[in-house]
Protein backbone atom coordinates (compact mmCIF):
# COMPACT_ATOMS: atom_id res chain seq x y z
CA UNK A 1 0.00 0.00 0.00
CA UNK A 2 3.22 2.52 0.45
CA UNK A 3 4.24 2.40 -2.77
CA UNK A 4 -0.05 2.98 -4.00
CA UNK A 5 -0.15 5.64 -1.95
CA UNK A 6 3.21 7.05 -3.83
CA UNK A 7 2.26 7.07 -7.33
CA UNK A 8 -1.29 8.78 -5.87
CA UNK A 9 1.23 11.67 -4.51
CA UNK A 10 2.94 11.35 -7.69
CA UNK A 11 0.32 11.89 -10.09
CA UNK A 12 -1.66 15.02 -8.59
CA UNK A 13 0.07 18.40 -8.64
CA UNK A 14 -2.36 19.86 -5.99
CA UNK A 15 -2.36 17.73 -2.72
CA UNK A 16 -4.12 18.95 0.57
CA UNK A 17 -2.91 17.37 4.04
CA UNK A 18 -5.14 17.48 6.79
CA UNK A 19 -5.44 15.69 10.47
CA UNK A 20 -8.10 16.08 13.39
CA UNK A 21 -9.57 18.41 15.18
CA UNK A 22 -7.62 19.10 18.55
CA UNK A 23 -4.45 19.51 16.86
CA UNK A 24 -1.74 17.04 19.04
CA UNK A 25 2.09 17.04 18.13
CA UNK A 26 1.90 13.93 16.46
CA UNK A 27 -1.16 15.21 13.99
CA UNK A 28 0.87 18.27 13.38
CA UNK A 29 4.35 17.24 13.05
CA UNK A 30 3.13 14.20 10.81
CA UNK A 31 1.38 16.63 8.18
CA UNK A 32 4.16 18.73 8.54
CA UNK A 33 7.08 16.29 7.74
CA UNK A 34 4.57 14.75 4.87
CA UNK A 35 4.17 18.21 3.64
CA UNK A 36 7.88 19.19 3.28
CA UNK A 37 8.76 15.37 2.16
CA UNK A 38 6.04 15.90 -0.22
CA UNK A 39 7.92 19.18 -1.58
CA UNK A 40 11.46 18.23 -1.14
CA UNK A 41 10.57 15.18 -3.28
CA UNK A 42 8.51 17.11 -6.00
CA UNK A 43 9.20 20.62 -6.06
CA UNK A 44 6.80 21.55 -8.57
CA UNK A 45 3.80 20.82 -6.96
CA UNK A 46 1.20 22.67 -4.27
CA UNK A 47 1.32 21.21 -0.81
CA UNK A 48 -0.62 22.50 1.94
CA UNK A 49 -0.64 21.12 5.45
CA UNK A 50 -4.09 22.86 6.92
CA UNK A 51 -5.83 22.95 9.93
CA UNK A 52 -7.16 24.91 13.15
CA UNK A 53 -3.55 25.73 14.71
CA UNK A 54 -2.21 26.26 18.24
CA UNK A 55 0.10 28.65 19.91
CA UNK A 56 1.15 26.05 22.00
CA UNK A 57 2.80 24.12 19.07
CA UNK A 58 3.95 27.49 16.86
CA UNK A 59 7.50 26.23 17.48
CA UNK A 60 7.12 23.23 16.12
CA UNK A 61 6.11 24.63 12.51
CA UNK A 62 3.59 26.74 10.74
CA UNK A 63 0.22 25.73 9.12
CA UNK A 64 -0.89 26.41 5.33
CA UNK A 65 -3.76 28.55 4.81
CA UNK A 66 -6.50 26.49 3.05
CA UNK A 67 -7.59 27.44 0.01
CA UNK A 68 -10.43 26.45 -3.00
CA UNK A 69 -8.55 23.77 -4.74
CA UNK A 70 -9.70 21.55 -7.72
CA UNK A 71 -8.28 18.32 -9.13
CA UNK A 72 -6.62 17.94 -6.01
CA UNK A 73 -5.80 14.56 -3.69
CA UNK A 74 -6.64 14.76 0.32
CA UNK A 75 -4.86 12.83 2.73
CA UNK A 76 -6.28 13.02 6.27
CA UNK A 77 -3.51 11.57 9.14
CA UNK A 78 -3.93 10.38 12.39
CA UNK A 79 -7.80 10.58 12.20
CA UNK A 80 -10.35 7.62 12.36
CA UNK A 81 -13.62 8.81 11.64
CA UNK A 82 -14.96 11.75 9.30
CA UNK A 83 -16.60 13.85 11.71
CA UNK A 84 -12.97 14.66 13.35
CA UNK A 85 -11.55 15.95 10.71
CA UNK A 86 -10.74 19.81 10.96
CA UNK A 87 -11.74 21.79 7.79
CA UNK A 88 -12.33 19.98 5.11
CA UNK A 89 -15.18 20.36 2.63
CA UNK A 90 -14.45 16.37 0.89
CA UNK A 91 -16.36 17.34 -2.18
CA UNK A 92 -13.41 19.52 -3.23
CA UNK A 93 -11.06 16.65 -3.64
CA UNK A 94 -10.98 14.08 -6.08
CA UNK A 95 -9.23 11.57 -4.30
CA UNK A 96 -8.88 10.95 -0.66
CA UNK A 97 -6.51 8.84 0.88
CA UNK A 98 -6.24 8.28 5.12
CA UNK A 99 -2.99 7.67 6.96
CA UNK A 100 -3.69 6.37 10.45
CA UNK A 101 -2.65 4.59 13.67
CA UNK A 102 -5.94 4.19 15.23
CA UNK A 103 -8.22 1.75 15.32
CA UNK A 104 -11.00 1.48 13.01
CA UNK A 105 -13.75 3.29 13.07
CA UNK A 106 -14.62 4.10 9.15
CA UNK A 107 -13.97 3.90 5.87
CA UNK A 108 -13.89 7.69 4.20
CA UNK A 109 -11.30 7.32 1.43
CA UNK A 110 -10.39 5.52 -1.61
CA UNK A 111 -7.00 4.32 0.35
CA UNK A 112 -6.53 3.60 3.83
CA UNK A 113 -3.11 2.93 5.31
CA UNK A 114 -3.99 2.00 8.91
CA UNK A 115 -1.90 0.65 11.26
CA UNK A 116 -3.18 0.27 14.63
CA UNK A 117 -0.16 -1.37 16.33
CA UNK A 118 1.93 1.27 15.24
CA UNK A 119 2.34 4.06 18.12
CA UNK A 120 1.89 6.62 16.33
CA UNK A 121 1.05 8.57 12.91
CA UNK A 122 4.30 9.60 12.22
CA UNK A 123 5.38 6.08 12.97
CA UNK A 124 3.62 4.88 9.75
CA UNK A 125 4.65 7.84 8.03
CA UNK A 126 8.71 7.13 8.95
CA UNK A 127 7.94 3.81 7.41
CA UNK A 128 6.27 5.17 4.25
CA UNK A 129 8.83 7.86 3.32
CA UNK A 130 11.58 5.12 3.71
CA UNK A 131 8.95 2.20 1.81
CA UNK A 132 8.84 4.94 -1.13
CA UNK A 133 10.96 7.13 -3.01
CA UNK A 134 9.89 10.20 -0.94
CA UNK A 135 12.88 11.98 0.24
CA UNK A 136 13.72 13.48 3.72
CA UNK A 137 16.00 15.59 5.55
CA UNK A 138 16.91 16.57 9.52
CA UNK A 139 14.45 19.13 9.78
CA UNK A 140 11.87 16.43 8.06
CA UNK A 141 13.26 13.59 10.58
CA UNK A 142 13.37 16.46 13.85
CA UNK A 143 9.07 16.13 12.80
CA UNK A 144 8.95 12.79 12.82
CA UNK A 145 11.20 12.04 15.45
CA UNK A 146 8.97 14.46 17.78
CA UNK A 147 5.21 13.40 16.71
CA UNK A 148 6.37 9.84 17.62
CA UNK A 149 7.73 10.37 21.38
CA UNK A 150 5.15 12.92 21.62
CA UNK A 151 2.45 10.27 20.97
CA UNK A 152 3.79 7.53 22.70
CA UNK A 153 4.38 9.60 25.52
CA UNK A 154 8.16 9.42 25.61
CA UNK A 155 8.05 5.77 24.49
CA UNK A 156 6.22 4.50 27.84
CA UNK A 157 3.13 2.65 25.99
CA UNK A 158 3.49 -0.78 24.75
CA UNK A 159 2.39 0.18 21.27
CA UNK A 160 6.59 0.61 21.01
CA UNK A 161 7.86 -2.31 19.59
CA UNK A 162 11.46 -3.26 18.96
CA UNK A 163 10.20 -1.93 15.19
CA UNK A 164 10.01 1.20 16.47
CA UNK A 165 13.18 1.43 18.14
CA UNK A 166 14.79 0.51 15.16
CA UNK A 167 13.24 3.38 12.99
CA UNK A 168 13.90 5.96 15.93
CA UNK A 169 17.59 4.70 15.42
CA UNK A 170 17.77 4.36 11.85
CA UNK A 171 16.21 8.35 11.41
CA UNK A 172 18.48 9.64 14.32
CA UNK A 173 21.70 8.11 12.83
CA UNK A 174 21.13 9.10 9.41
CA UNK A 175 20.33 12.57 10.02
CA UNK A 176 22.07 13.42 13.35
CA UNK A 177 19.14 14.12 15.20
CA UNK A 178 19.83 16.57 18.23
CA UNK A 179 17.55 14.96 20.68
CA UNK A 180 17.87 17.42 23.33
CA UNK A 181 17.16 20.65 20.98
CA UNK A 182 13.90 18.61 20.14
CA UNK A 183 12.77 17.92 23.85
CA UNK A 184 12.75 21.63 24.41
CA UNK A 185 10.36 22.43 21.84
CA UNK A 186 8.07 19.31 22.84
CA UNK A 187 8.07 19.74 26.85
CA UNK A 188 9.83 23.72 27.89
CA UNK A 189 6.65 25.19 29.13
CA UNK A 190 5.91 28.15 31.06
CA UNK A 191 5.62 28.48 35.12
CA UNK A 192 1.69 29.24 35.01
CA UNK A 193 1.53 25.75 33.28
CA UNK A 194 2.97 24.10 35.72
CA UNK A 195 1.17 25.71 38.94
CA UNK A 196 -2.07 24.62 37.16
CA UNK A 197 -0.52 20.80 36.96
CA UNK A 198 -0.15 21.69 40.74
CA UNK A 199 -3.77 22.90 41.32
CA UNK A 200 -4.75 19.79 39.06
CA UNK A 201 -2.97 17.39 41.26
CA UNK A 202 -4.34 18.56 44.45
CA UNK A 203 -7.74 19.37 43.93
CA UNK A 204 -8.91 16.08 41.31
CA UNK A 205 -11.09 13.57 42.81
CA UNK A 206 -10.11 10.41 43.06
CA UNK A 207 -13.26 7.17 43.95
CA UNK A 208 -12.84 4.25 45.46
CA UNK A 209 -12.43 2.00 42.43
CA UNK A 210 -9.36 4.27 41.17
CA UNK A 211 -10.92 6.61 38.78
CA UNK A 212 -9.42 10.04 39.16
CA UNK A 213 -11.32 13.26 37.18
CA UNK A 214 -11.21 17.41 37.62
CA UNK A 215 -13.58 19.41 36.14
CA UNK A 216 -11.07 22.78 34.42
CA UNK A 217 -13.64 25.78 34.34
CA UNK A 218 -12.93 28.89 31.96
CA UNK A 219 -13.01 30.69 35.12
CA UNK A 220 -9.53 28.33 36.18
CA UNK A 221 -8.11 28.47 32.98
CA UNK A 222 -7.83 32.62 32.91
CA UNK A 223 -6.61 32.65 36.25
CA UNK A 224 -4.03 30.44 35.48
CA UNK A 225 -3.62 32.16 32.19
CA UNK A 226 -3.52 28.89 30.17
CA UNK A 227 -5.54 28.21 26.87
CA UNK A 228 -8.42 24.94 27.12
CA UNK A 229 -6.26 22.21 24.64
CA UNK A 230 -2.66 22.76 27.62
CA UNK A 231 -5.19 22.06 30.21
CA UNK A 232 -6.57 19.26 28.85
CA UNK A 233 -3.29 17.71 27.67
CA UNK A 234 -2.13 17.64 31.21
CA UNK A 235 -3.72 14.52 31.42
CA UNK A 236 -0.34 12.74 30.10
CA UNK A 237 1.40 14.04 33.46
CA UNK A 238 -0.43 11.67 35.81
CA UNK A 239 0.86 8.45 34.79
CA UNK A 240 2.45 7.04 37.44
CA UNK A 241 0.00 7.65 40.55
CA UNK A 242 -0.44 4.10 42.31
CA UNK A 243 -3.85 4.50 43.97
CA UNK A 244 -5.08 5.51 40.28
CA UNK A 245 -5.94 3.20 37.48
CA UNK A 246 -8.04 5.76 34.91
CA UNK A 247 -7.78 9.55 34.98
CA UNK A 248 -9.62 12.31 32.93
CA UNK A 249 -9.48 15.98 32.72
CA UNK A 250 -13.04 17.68 31.83
CA UNK A 251 -12.08 21.43 30.21
CA UNK A 252 -14.02 23.71 29.27
CA UNK A 253 -13.57 25.22 26.09
CA UNK A 254 -15.90 28.56 26.25
CA UNK A 255 -14.50 29.86 22.38
CA UNK A 256 -16.16 26.46 20.84
CA UNK A 257 -19.00 25.79 23.48
CA UNK A 258 -18.05 22.12 24.43
CA UNK A 259 -16.53 20.46 27.50
CA UNK A 260 -13.51 18.68 26.17
CA UNK A 261 -12.54 14.94 28.04
CA UNK A 262 -9.42 13.51 27.93
CA UNK A 263 -9.62 9.83 28.99
CA UNK A 264 -5.87 7.99 30.05
CA UNK A 265 -5.53 4.48 31.54
CA UNK A 266 -3.40 2.29 32.75
CA UNK A 267 -5.81 -0.89 32.56
CA UNK A 268 -9.21 -1.29 31.60
CA UNK A 269 -9.75 -0.66 28.09
CA UNK A 270 -11.75 3.02 27.54
CA UNK A 271 -11.89 3.45 23.82
CA UNK A 272 -15.52 2.09 23.60
CA UNK A 273 -16.89 4.10 26.23
CA UNK A 274 -15.62 6.75 24.63
CA UNK A 275 -17.34 6.45 21.70
CA UNK A 276 -20.82 5.50 23.40
CA UNK A 277 -20.38 9.48 24.28
CA UNK A 278 -19.56 10.19 20.66
CA UNK A 279 -15.49 10.08 21.25
CA UNK A 280 -13.17 7.67 20.80
CA UNK A 281 -9.75 6.94 20.53
CA UNK A 282 -7.44 3.83 21.29
CA UNK A 283 -7.26 1.66 24.05
CA UNK A 284 -6.07 3.61 26.76
CA UNK A 285 -6.19 6.86 25.17
CA UNK A 286 -9.09 8.56 24.16
CA UNK A 287 -11.26 11.73 24.24
CA UNK A 288 -14.88 12.50 23.92
CA UNK A 289 -16.30 16.50 23.67
CA UNK A 290 -19.56 17.04 25.34
CA UNK A 291 -22.06 20.22 25.68
CA UNK A 292 -21.76 20.17 29.43
CA UNK A 293 -20.77 19.02 32.76
CA UNK A 294 -23.71 17.06 33.40
CA UNK A 295 -22.90 15.04 30.89
CA UNK A 296 -19.05 14.87 31.71
CA UNK A 297 -19.95 13.61 35.12
CA UNK A 298 -22.44 10.66 33.12
CA UNK A 299 -19.34 9.36 31.65
CA UNK A 300 -17.08 9.20 35.10
CA UNK A 301 -20.09 7.68 36.54
CA UNK A 302 -19.65 5.27 33.51
CA UNK A 303 -15.94 5.01 34.25
CA UNK A 304 -15.91 4.75 37.63
CA UNK A 305 -17.77 1.25 37.00
CA UNK A 306 -15.63 0.12 34.09
CA UNK A 307 -12.66 0.72 36.66
CA UNK A 308 -14.41 -1.55 39.91
CA UNK A 309 -15.34 -3.88 36.98
CA UNK A 310 -11.58 -4.27 35.95
CA UNK A 311 -10.53 -4.71 39.20
CA UNK A 312 -12.89 -7.38 40.51
CA UNK A 313 -11.71 -9.19 37.21
CA UNK A 314 -7.57 -9.08 38.42
CA UNK A 315 -8.76 -10.71 42.07
CA UNK A 316 -10.99 -13.30 40.39
CA UNK A 317 -7.56 -14.69 38.27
Amino acid sequence: MYKEIYEKIKEYNTIVIARHVGVDPDALCGQLALRDSIKLTFPEKKVLAVGTGSIKFMQIGKIDKLEDVTDALLIVIDTPDVKRVDSIDFSQYTYKIKIDHHPFVEKFCDIELIEDTACSACEVLMKLILATELKCDKEIAEKLYMGLVSDSNRFLFNSCTSETFNLVARYIKDYDLDLSSMYQKLYLRPLNEVRLEGYIASNMTVTENGLAYIQITDKIINEYGVDSAAAGNMVNNFNFIAEIIVWSTITEDVKNKQIRVSIRSRGPEINQLAEKYGGGGHKFASGVKLKTFDEAMLLMNDLDELVKKHKEKIKER
